[in-house]
This record gives structure tokens, C-alpha cells and sequence, in this order.
């Protein structure tokens, strides 16, 4: 188990966007999330209080998060001072990143002089089964993105507390490092071998009572030429009853990719059902979940409501405006 509360550990991140992570952490286990620790010239800030790494020991800190998702998913040499000193103060160090901590022969080497542990939750722990398309009883929802990094795992999470809160059964399923993170089980999906990645999702989504929901994170985007393969698995392995379409609206291309539009609400739609049908041909589109992080209350408010007027199906922003309308859509299914 990785030792809680944690110091996030924001190292160079050019942006919020790259810090999600440790956003992730901060929103929804705000009681684990002791401060933050960053390099010179850091863009991101969680607004949570700057620790050097003796202040954070001194707070109750016992795991240093590396709070970073960057592209290639890369331990940089920048970041190393700051590792290997935390392993020497007493941390702990947990990362979701491709570039295992276990890889690096110095941190490890480190963590076995001082006693310490690194957790790479990155690593699969289970020898998956091949999917198999199986029908399973229970529900399942999932959400899907015109984008990578558009809202999909708080839209399941804020579908998941909505539902908890109203004594209703259901469960949300972590496929990533920040699920993973937050709450403590999950599957790296993306860690996968691909020909088990479908497989891995039944695995996480078993047979339930016929009432209860699972609400998978999403990864990814079928439309985002880096990583669709992922969501594919998603989309088959999860079976699910019910898709959520994701979108943020303010992005000029895909994240990672500016020769890239983003396509349309309509249009992943359309993929997203047709291919959701191969697995299971009773899925619907439920509702829309806009990431409107970048709005002000007036614009989120009334992007909503032109979104919904022309898609035809309840949209809010599940973390801001609350997912109670997306769980009451569920209702019907």
C-alpha cells in the first residue's frame, strides 16, 4: 500500500495540463494531498501550500507523487536531485509514469540504502485474460472524449459520488496513474500488453447486481491518432450500457498534435455508438459532460445549454454544476 499523506511533486510541468496528476490528488483526496514541490520555472500551481521537501516531512508527509503526466511519460535528469534526496530524507515515491522509478538503476539503489519504497502503480499485477465479448450482468458507464485529458475520469468519479450519495449501487473502475492513485485499485491500462487490453476492462468490470453501475474511467480518444488503441479497448472490453460524451470546448487541436482538429460532439457521437455496438448493441448516449474549467459562470452556463439544445441530451459540467442530471439519465437505461 503507498503510505498516505503525500507532498506532489510538480518537478518542471509547463502547465496545469501536465500536472493532472497532482490535480487529480488535489480535487478528490484533498486530505492526502499535504502540499506541493516544484522546480524553477514550473508552470503549474495547485494552490496548495510550497514545501521544501524537510517542510513536507515535517506536515505529516510519508510518499512523494510524482504529480506529473508528461508526453512519453519520461523521469527527467532535472527531477533526479530532488528524488534521490527524498529517498535520503525518509520518502517514499510513487509514479504513474512509463519510465519506471524501478528502471533507474540510481533511485533504486537509493531507495535500497535508505530503506525506502518506490511504487510504480504503472505496472500491471494481475496476468490478464483475452476478452472475450461475453455478455455480464450489472451496468456500465463510460466516458468517452473528443480529446485526450477532456474531463473523462471526473465525469465518472462525479457520476460515481452523485450516486453513492444517493445510496444507489455503484463503483468507479480506475484504468489510469491518477484513478490508480485516488483510490488505490485499478488497471494501468495503457501498461497493458494490447492484445490483453480488452480483457483487462472485463476483468475490472465483472459480473454485478443488475442494479449496480461501474463507472470506467476513460483514457484517451478515438479520434486522437496517438492514443486511440487504448480507448478501442475501452469501448469493447467495457461493454458498456451507457456512453457520456466529453468534450472541452476551448482547445484549438488535439492535445500533443496541432495538425489536428478536434472533431464534433455529432461526430464522436456517431464512432463512439457504432463502435460501443459492437459489444453491446443496447448502448445509448446518455448525456455530455463539458469541461468548463476555462469559462467563466456565464459562459459555462450558457455553452451548456446551447450544447444540450443542439445534441438533444442533458450537458453540464459534472464537477462544477453537479452530475445529478447525468445520473438521473441513467435512470431509463
Amino acid at each position: 500500500m503507498i503510505e498516505t499523506p503525500y507532498l506532489l511533486f510538480l518537478g518542471d510541468a509547463p502547465d496545469m495540463l501536465a500536472a493532472k496528476v497532482a490535480i487529480g490528488i488535489r480535487d478528490w483526496r484533498p486530505e492526502n494531498a499535504i502540499g506541493q514541490i516544484s522546480l524553477p520555472n514550473c508552470g503549474a500551481d495547485l494552490g496548495l501550500t510550497e514545501m521544501t521537501l524537510e517542510e513536507g516531512l515535517e506536515a505529516g508527509a510519508k510518499t512523494l507523487v510524482v504529480g506529473v503526466a508528461n508526453r512519453g511519460g519520461v523521469i527527467s535528469e532535472a527531477w533526479k536531485e530532488v528524488l534521490l534526496k527524498a529517498l535520503e530524507l525518509g520518502y517514499d515515491i510513487a509514479s504513474g509514469l512509463h519510465n519506471l522509478l524501478s528502471d533507474e538503476g540510481d533511485l533504486v539503489a537509493a531507495s535500497l540504502m535508505h530503506g525506502r519504497t518506490l511504487h510504480d502503480v504503472r505496472i500491471p499485477s494481475v496476468q490478464y485474460p483475452i476478452a472475450t465479448g461475453i455478455p455480464r450482468s450489472g451496468k456500465r458507464c463510460l466516458a468517452v472524449g473528443t480529446d485526450c485529458s477532456a474531463g473523462k475520469m471526473y465525469t465518472a468519479m462525479a457520476m460515481d459520488a452523485e450516486m453513492q450519495k444517493r445510496g444507489l449501487k455503484s463503483t468507479f473502475r480506475a484504468t489510469g496513474q491518477t484513478g490508480i492513485l485516488i483510490t488505490g485499485s485499478g488497471v494501468p491500462l495503457d501498461a497493458v500488453i494490447a492484445d490483453f487490453m480488452a480483457g483487462a476492462v472485463e476483468y475490472l468490470t465483472p459480473d454485478n447486481d443488475e442494479d449496480h453501475w461501474d463507472f470506467i474511467e476513460g483514457q484517451g480518444s478515438l479520434f486522437h491518432v496517438s492514443y486511440s488503441g487504448v480507448t478501442m479497448a475501452l469501448v469493447h472490453g467495457g461493454q458498456p450500457d451507457a456512453l457520456i460524451l466529453c468534450h472541452e470546448p476551448t482547445r484549438t487541436h488535439m492535445r500533443g498534435l496541432p495538425g489536428f482538429k478536434l472533431p464534433s460532439l455529432q461526430e464522436l457521437r456517431d464512432v463512439a455508438l457504432t463502435l460501443a455496438k459492437v459489444s453491446n448493441p443496447n448502448v445509448v448516449v446518455a448525456g455530455i459532460s463539458i469541461n468548463t474549467q476555462h469559462l467563466s459562470d456565464e459562459e459555462a452556463t450558457a455553452y451548456c445549454a446551447k450544447v444540450e439544445e443542439e445534441m438533444g441530451l442533458p450537458t453540464v459540467d459534472p464537477y462544477r454544476h453537479g452530475a445529478g442530471r447525468l445520473v438521473d439519465a441513467l435512470a431509463a437505461i
